[in-house]
């Protein structure tokens, strides 16, 4: 766990250029973490990169079933990695009690739901509040790193890097079989519909209901799927394809996010071409910025990765309230010391 944050800390100065302070995740031993803390300081070094482990683990599994006769490789470093990189935080915070694991649970959640910062004249303050680490929804977090990536990192390194991207999607694409790309237009399709709602979400003032309904349109996916696909969608049955839905899935996220990188570049590169005040590029910057947030699905993406977390968290929490109450403590004299463990629940 450690190791990651070292590598993740080495990955963002080789890209920005600057070595900032990293923090490591040391706080006082006795002081218990709540889940929105744990987020904020791991969502970027820990919890992307081990759903990104999790995507190609699953995509690796679909297809060794498909072929069980041959056998699979167990992966072992591979979940093991994925696993702590989620659950250690919880696993060395203290005093699992069911008292702070139901407080934890609706701070983090109306962390994930909230609202604030989404509104266009709180750009400079969630930049602000980003850069502190004090942010106060998952939707601040979130946009504070897009808008400090896109408004202060280097171009041509944002331009390497998009190339890099664009050279795997052509090998993606010439390499992937026809029966996993003909998948792809029906999420097209399926995004063409939710962006009509998430303009209804700007033009409604941030109404997290039009935000809702662009997670419900995409249930959309099966009606449609055998218009555009026709019966070879579930033939001979879902499980036998199931590998090319999950691929299919994978890539249109992946080629989303580069179409965004290429859109966000676009901007950037115009902006700098045709003559604009400087403080004016910066604001039009961002403001291309926070709609490219919603409206290529980073944000919608995030509250699905931070609901798997939140499950993770509850699971973990409540099996180490568990542990402390039939084994005496077991989890806090493991983790802080004998005198600690014999303070009752319910003691402060």
């Amino acid at each position: 766990f450690q190791n990651k944050n070292i590598a993740s800390s080495m990955k963002e100065g080789a890209m920005t250029g600057i070595a900032r302070y990293f923090f490591t995740g040391r706080p006082p031993a006795n002081q218990h973490q709540t889940w929105k803390d744990i987020y904020v300081t791991y969502w970027k070094s820990h919890y992307k990169p081990a759903f990104f482990l999790a995507s190609a683990y699953l995509i690796y599994n679909v297809l060794a079933v498909q072929r069980a006769a041959d056998g699979k490789l167990p992966m072992a470093l591979v979940v093991v990695s994925m696993l702590a990189w989620i659950i250690t935080p919880i696993l060395f915070s203290p005093f699992p009690r069911w008292n702070l694991i139901g407080q934890d649970l609706r701070e983090f959640n109306a962390f994930i739901t909230g609202g604030a910062g989404s509104d266009e004249a709180e750009i400079t303050e969630v930049v602000n509040r980003g850069k502190k680490g004090t942010v106060r929804t998952l939707y601040e977090c979130g946009l504070a790193e897009e808008l400090c990536i896109w408004s202060e990192q280097p171009l041509f390194m944002l331009m390497m890097c998009s190339f890099g991207k664009a050279l795997i999607a052509v090998y993606l694409v010439l390499a992937l079989p026809a029966e996993i790309l003909d998948f792809l237009p029906i999420f097209a399709l399926i995004l063409s519909l939710s962006w009509v709602v998430v303009f209804g979400y700007f033009a409604a003032g941030n109404n997290n209901v039009f935000l809702v309904m662009s997670f419900l349109i995409w249930a959309l996916y099966v009606p449609l799927a055998h218009f555009v696909v026709g019966d070879r969608f579930a033939n001979p049955n879902a499980w036998t394809r199931m590998p090319e839905y999950v691929i299919s899935i994978v890539i249109f996220i992946f080629l989303l996010g580069l179409l965004k990188e290429w859109v966000l570049i676009s901007v950037r590169i115009a902006l700098n071409i045709f003559p604009c005040a400087k403080g004016n590029r910066i604001n039009r910057l961002r403001e291309c910025t926070r709609i490219c947030f919603v409206y290529f699905f980073v944000h919608q993406l995030s509250i699905v990765q931070a609901y798997f977390v939140l499950v993770a968290n509850l699971a973990t929490s409540v099996l180490l309230a568990t542990v402390d109450q039939v084994f005496c403590n077991g989890h806090t004299w493991f983790l802080l010391n004998t005198e600690l463990a014999r303070t009752k629940h319910g003691e402060r």
